[in-house]
């Protein structure tokens, strides 16, 4: 049953893309890469700040400053 549930939440994702493409018509493209592009920024932002926090304890005390 889950997996029947899944392939319908699916059909009407893909559903509702298609009718989406057709009334955006050739503005879809654009909207879709900057949908994605939009996305992809948020997340190498969050990589990076999540890199930093991981990364900010780990100094060695022991180097001198500035090497």
């Amino acid at each position: 049953m889950k997996t029947f549930l899944q392939f319908l939440i699916y059909m009407l994702l893909a559903v509702v893309a298609i009718v989406m493409g057709v009334i955006l018509g050739d503005y879809g493209s654009w909207y879709f890469a900057w949908f994605v592009g939009t996305a992809m920024i948020v997340l190498v932002a969050a990589a990076g700040g999540a890199w930093m926090d991981a990364h900010d304890g780990t100094v060695d005390e022991t180097e001198p400053a500035g090497h």
